[in-house]
């Protein structure tokens, strides 16, 4: 997951830019190890494909399956990396879902606030902004510590660290999205109301199954969840 949907997204800028060649081949170099050990690792689980891939990556010897076993070096983890990274890809995440949640295009250049909630994100988010920008569709990204005055038309998510404002000027109809969620709104009152209806029935309680009863108790709390994320989107639309 992290090899394939995060690092080579990544690198993609320096894999194909030719302004900084060294950039590109220590990219390069990375992606190959990694990919070569994780073919190691699979191979005695997943024998044929890892040793195809394997001959076509730079190896020593004839075959994976005489390949040492990669071995953890202690010297090469670095925690606050990872640390960074962790902030860098919760941001990038947030942004994702607010456009799916939005029904924002693919292809729409969005803005977005990231204001962090202390030093450590706020480096984090300053090493990861060309990140942030390519990963997340962004045209513009504007990153601070302090609490930003709230965007018109912006809809925002707080994860680890940082809190996240999108906004929709131009990438949405306002409007139309507002009668879209007051109907979804609508459609959840009346799927809570049922359930409530249901779960205060004691004929219904004394007779249902146990794992039913707590499975239509899991139904009720999904469903108002969802309709206090809609009350919140309403409310962001709304300003």
């Amino acid at each position: 997951n992290e090899f394939c949907d995060w690092y080579i997204e990544i690198v993609k800028p320096r894999l194909y830019g030719k302004e900084n060649p060294e950039s590109r081949k220590t990219a390069q170099k990375v992606l190959a190890d990694t990919l070569r050990g994780t073919m190691e690792l699979l191979h005695p689980f997943m024998p044929f494909i890892t040793e195809e891939i394997w001959q076509h990556l730079p190896h020593q010897g004839k075959t994976v399956m005489l390949a040492p076993w990669p071995q953890a070096d202690a010297a090469e983890m670095d925690e606050a990396a990872e640390a960074e990274m962790a902030v860098i890809m919760e941001a990038i995440k947030a942004l994702r879902n607010l456009r799916s949640e939005m029904n924002v295009a693919p292809g729409k250049k969005a803005e977005a606030i990231l204001m962090a909630q202390n030093e450590a994100a706020l480096t984090a988010l300053q090493h990861g902004e060309s990140y942030i920008m390519n990963l997340a569709g962004l045209l513009q990204a504007t990153i601070q510590l302090s609490a930003p005055e709230k965007p018109d038309q912006a809809v925002t998510a707080v994860v680890s660290g940082v809190e996240v404002y999108l906004s929709l000027k131009g990438l949405v109809d306002i409007e139309k999205e507002l009668a879209r969620l007051e109907k979804e709104k609508g459609n959840l009152e009346k799927e809570i109301a049922r359930l409530e209806g249901k779960l205060q029935n004691q004929n219904f309680l004394a007779k249902a199954p146990a794992e039913v009863v707590a499975k239509e108790k899991e139904k009720l709390v999904d469903y108002q969840n969802k309709w206090e994320a809609i009350l919140e989107r309403i409310s962001s639309l709304g300003n």
